[in-house]
């Protein structure tokens, strides 16, 4: 069964910058609860801060807030992109994510060349990376082009490579940065078609969204986010 639980969870960021000492008598003088110095003297940004909460399975979660509220850091905290700097992360079921779709595409490499290389990075043996270009391949309808080097793709053409690289395989735990709703007519329907199979099949899903017709349709809880805290669920 997938379960997520986190305690006390916290995640900062060091700020750099040229002008470090100037800027952090500047911000720290501010009392801004988001800015601080941490135990090594540096200056930081608290984008989490003391976030408790267990999401179980059959749960469809919706992260809101304003721009900047953590929604995001959070999604790729789960993810196990950022890495906390206090309190606790258990995360139990194989995750899929929909943040940035695009992200670790290889332009240089061709179509096919990237759906094979996602395959090895998610530790897939021959048999199953096969079975992954093959759905990728069909979903995208790419054709001839997948074996054309990404970066003489078209924005369009590049969208469709990596949502259906994405979308070809079925987590436990979905994170998913807003609904999907870039490309033509077309593939938004076959795009909103496969989406909802995905929230179907997962046990978990998590979404951070600013429309509220996502929350109404498909999230039976919401957690509300405030400069890094939770102030709703």
């Amino acid at each position: 069964m997938a379960r997520i639980c986190a305690e006390g969870l916290r995640i900062e960021f060091p700020l750099y910058h040229h002008g470090a000492r100037s800027m952090k008598k500047r911000l720290l003088g501010a009392a801004s609860r988001r800015v601080k110095a941490d135990a090594n003297n540096r200056v930081v940004i608290s984008a989490l801060s003391d976030l408790s909460f267990t999401i179980e399975s059959g749960e469809r979660v919706a992260l809101v807030g304003h721009n900047g509220a953590g929604k995001t850091t959070l999604l790729r905290t789960l993810a196990g992109i950022y890495e906390p700097v206090g309190g606790s992360l258990t995360v139990e079921g194989q995750i899929g994510t929909l943040i940035d779709p695009a992200a670790g595409m290889d332009i240089l490499s061709t179509g096919r060349e990237n759906i094979r290389l996602r395959g090895l990075y998610r530790g897939l043996n021959a048999e199953q990376i096969a079975a992954l270009e093959a759905e990728a391949a069909e979903f995208s309808g790419l054709g001839e082009f997948l074996d054309v080097p990404i970066q003489g793709y078209s924005a369009g053409m590049s969208i469709r490579l990596a949502f259906a690289v994405a979308t070809a395989v079925h987590p436990k735990i979905l994170l998913m940065d807003e609904w999907f709703n870039t490309g033509d007519e077309e593939f938004l329907a076959k795009a909103e078609t496969k989406l909802e199979q995905l929230i179907k099949t997962s046990e978990i899903l998590v979404i951070a969204t600013h429309d509220m017709n996502v929350v109404k349709r498909w999230c039976n809880r919401v957690i509300r986010l405030e400069a890094g805290r939770i102030v709703g669920d």
